[in-house]
């Protein structure tokens, strides 16, 4: 049996809106949080070993294992070949009551298959080890404020800490395991009927996956990013995460691990046009509900990230006993970047409003007064340095991409009111938006290497810039992001932020860069808005092309993390990430505008001369 975490690549996701479990391709749930995403995990073995928690169930022969999704859903099916059988193991979080279910079956496809199941329950990150019982007939794991109960006619052995079984599957047999979380101190029996269970959480994902009104040529790719995107949504508020996991690193054996399990501003807008473009009004609304009530407050208080329901303290802590995904050490939980400065929150914020009118959601008087007070704030603070998009741990600086984003969000604000005829200080809000563009074309353009650069008056690039066409703040036909294109494009031997034809965010070369200075990976989001970029310079062949070495860049149940090791070849990073799923639907938008349901216009929302409306 295996002894250590599968590689990236080999994981699938379950997903319930609520929590998420990572399966491998072998057949072991190495990662799963209840009740909520950022629950504390009670199986961690992707961050150390299977003493710090997994529930496998796989051929005690060697076999050879394929695993896909049941067409437009979150069902999951491994299938085992052996020499003497096939057996096929169905997978999914359930979607049905008021608590994460995890529903198993083992089915027999052909011959027989001697079958191992391995049961092993660690609380908390894999450091409680639970008190482990029978009653009424079904097998219980309680500690602290946690409890499992499972459910399978499967006898069970309790040994060294762990619960096992051997079983014997032959063709047509049917094997069930329904593992269920509870409160501690409030027991409720976990249903039985692991059919019903999967048969009506596949009804539910097709049902949600017809809702999409997307044609094109991209529809598997685009359909699974949108439903990678509704299972990392936690229903009960709306707000969706950046990814299930914590601490996977963004350089392998590094210390670039971060936890993902919290909603990011940054996101914002990319996710509401995602979910508008796919035919998701509802959870586009949603979203954007979730972001104002977490948002509500002073507005200087505005934050980079928040917990699923709104929570802002997400105090950063390290996990000692756990060794790391590859030895990758710390591992945290709890994320520091939200006490950062990060100025493109406001522009976010700002421009899902503006996307929200344009859809014709209503825009409710609290929300306009909300963005007032924001930009209230804003006026005086976007002169400031910043920590910028990336979060990083070194100086505060004059980002590029911040200095943008502000931008964004006075234009916003002026298409809104100009819209929506709301009394606005148009005349202060012009004057802001124009001297915001005028400073960044004068700061943040380096005319020796003929493009726009991380930070002022700098030479780093960052692949940041590239939403400058993107939003609207120069058209990408600009002789300037034209250029600033071309030496992205660039190797990074040559001085670009190209490696093996896919874009870094930037080259860590450093401490001084972000705090760290240790390199990572390619990162996909930021490959997707070159894509983006291409088109909009009328470059389509180039962007198609980008496009197609990024779709087969995806695993083989179609997930992505955020960044990707060319020369291993590995993914890197939280997993699967939401970002990287984002910008793929983002890119496919802009290279086939026609098959999706609305007109993609972040980077046009009311083209008109300085200084008007």
């Amino acid at each position: 049996m295996l002894d250590r975490p599968a590689r990236l690549e080999d994981y699938a996701l379950l997903g319930d809106c609520r929590s998420a479990a990572l399966v491998s391709r072998e057949g072991s749930i190495d990662w799963w949080c209840v009740p909520r995403f950022d629950s504390p995990a009670c199986f961690a073995a992707l961050l150390g070993t299977p003493d710090h928690g997994r529930f496998l169930i796989a051929p005690t022969a060697p076999a050879q294992s394929s695993h896909r999704y049941r067409t437009d859903s979150m069902v999951l099916e491994t299938e085992h070949d052996t020499d003497t059988g096939r057996v096929r193991v169905v997978d999914c979080l359930a979607m049905s009551g008021d608590r994460p279910l995890l529903v198993r079956i083992v089915q027999g496809v052909s011959g027989e298959v001697e079958m191992a199941m391995e049961l092993v329950v660690r609380f908390d990150y894999g450091s409680i080890v639970p008190w482990v019982r029978r009653l009424d007939g079904a097998w219980q794991a309680v500690a602290g404020p946690d409890g499992l109960e499972l459910h399978t006619p499967v006898d069970l052995v309790g040994e060294n800490l762990r619960t096992t079984a051997t079983f014997t599957v032959g063709r047509r047999d049917r094997v069930p395991f329904v593992l269920g979380w509870y409160p501690s101190h409030d027991r409720r029996t976990v249903p039985s009927g692991a059919a019903q269970l999967v048969a009506r959480t596949a009804k539910h994902w097709k049902n949600w996956s017809s809702r999409c009104d997307y044609t094109g040529q991209w529809r598997d790719p685009v359909v699974r990013s949108l439903l990678t995107l509704e299972s990392l949504t936690y229903r009960l508020t709306g707000g969706i995460v950046a990814a299930p996991t914590t601490s996977l690193p963004e350089t392998l054996g590094g210390t670039r691990n971060w936890d993902y399990r919290y909603c990011w501003v940054r996101d914002a807008t990319l996710t509401l046009e995602a979910l508008i473009a796919g035919g998701y009004r509802d959870e586009a609304a949603r979203w954007r509900d979730w972001l104002l009530r977490a948002a509500a407050g002073r507005p200087e208080e505005l934050q980079t990230m928040y917990g699923v329901a709104g929570e802002r303290r997400l105090t950063e802590i390290e996990l000692d006993w756990l060794p790391g995904y590859g030895a990758a050490r710390p591992v945290r939980t709890g994320n520091a970047a939200h006490e950062q400065l990060q100025l493109d929150v406001y522009g976010e914020l700002a421009d899902v409003l503006w996307q929200g009118v344009r859809a014709d959601m209503l825009l409710s008087d609290e929300s306009w007064s909300l963005l007032r007070l924001l930009l209230g704030s804003l006026k005086g603070r976007w002169r400031e340095p910043d920590e910028g998009i990336w979060e990083v741990r070194g100086p505060r600086r004059h980002f590029t991409h911040s200095k943008v984003m502000c931008w964004v969000a006075f234009d916003r604000a002026i298409a809104i009111a100009t819209r929506m005829e709301l009394d606005a200080p148009f005349d202060e809000w012009r004057g802001i938006r124009d001297e915001i563009h005028n400073q960044v074309c004068d700061h943040a353009f380096n005319a020796e290497i003929g493009a726009f650069t991380q930070t002022y008056d700098s030479a780093d690039l960052d692949a940041a810039v590239l939403m400058i066409p993107l939003v609207g703040f120069l058209p990408a036909t600009d002789d300037r992001v034209a250029s600033t294109i071309v030496a992205i494009e660039r190797d990074v031997s040559e001085g670009g932020l190209t490696s093996h034809g896919f874009v870094m965010r930037y080259v860590p070369t450093h401490e001084s860069i972000d705090g760290i200075g240790e390199r990572e990976g390619v990162f996909l989001p930021c490959s997707f808005w070159m894509v983006e970029a291409l088109a909009l310079a009328g470059r389509t062949e180039d962007a198609h092309a980008l496009f197609e070495r990024l779709l087969a860049v995806a695993n083989d149940v179609g997930l992505y993390s955020e960044e990707y090791d060319p020369d291993t070849p590995r993914l890197l990073g939280n997993f699967p990430q939401a970002f990287t799923h984002l910008a793929l639907v983002g890119a496919a938008h802009t290279l086939e505008p026609e098959a999706f349901a609305m007109t993609r216009r972040r980077r046009d929302p009311a083209r008109r001369p300085p200084g008007g409306h």
